[in-house]
């Protein structure tokens, strides 16, 4: 292991706290993170390639190898069908009751993510995702939220059968940033 990568691992590390101890609605934390061992890393850039050429989606394809490059690989995702109980309305129900009624009604997954989804808390894993990138970004460390990763550690069940929505946010310490100049696979 090179100091760069012994660099990254900690970085993601910082990244995970982070993540966790952003602000979340009313103090709730249905926050689910896990940084990927390099088995996990290379299964999951394999899933990927397999549902992009399966759905005729370049761009999985191109974050695959993202992926597959990458020094780690932390991924962050939410239990979203745990409603915060303000009765907002912002999930498209008129009563928290109503959208818990309706998420269990749900059965199987055809999406990439799973729904409906409390809105509040769906908020609440974007304010820890973009935490945990600022603190990759502050340490120096290439990286790219990808939803298209995410969605594909959600099938291989990497944060558990609760989470609902998942990003993944891959790490790379290199001459040059990996997340950049790349082209989209047709």
């Amino acid at each position: 292991m090179t100091v760069e990568k012994t660099a990254v691992t900690t970085v993601a590390g910082l990244m995970a706290l982070a993540a966790r101890t952003a602000p979340k609605a009313k103090g709730q934390d249905e926050i689910l993170i896990t940084l990927l061992t390099s088995t996990q890393q290379k299964k999951l850039s394999l899933a990927m390639t397999k549902y992009g050429t399966k759905n005729e989606l370049g761009f999985f394809l191109r974050d695959a190898k993202n992926i597959l490059a990458s020094d780690a690989v932390l991924v962050i995702g939410i239990q979203g069908k745990i409603a915060v109980g303000i009765n907002c309305g912002a999930c498209g129900y008129a009563t928290c009751a109503a959208f818990t009624k309706a998420s269990g009604a749900v059965k199987k997954r055809t999406t990439p993510f799973a729904g409906p989804n409390c809105a509040v808390r769906i908020a609440d894993l974007g304010i820890a995702v973009g935490s945990a990138a600022k603190t990759a970004q502050i340490h120096n460390v290439d990286n790219r939220i990808m939803y298209t990763a995410g969605s594909v550690a959600l099938d291989l069940g990497f944060l558990g059968k609760e989470c609902t929505v998942a990003y993944a946010i891959p790490l790379s310490a290199s001459g040059k940033n990996i997340f950049f100049d790349r082209v989209v696979v047709k």
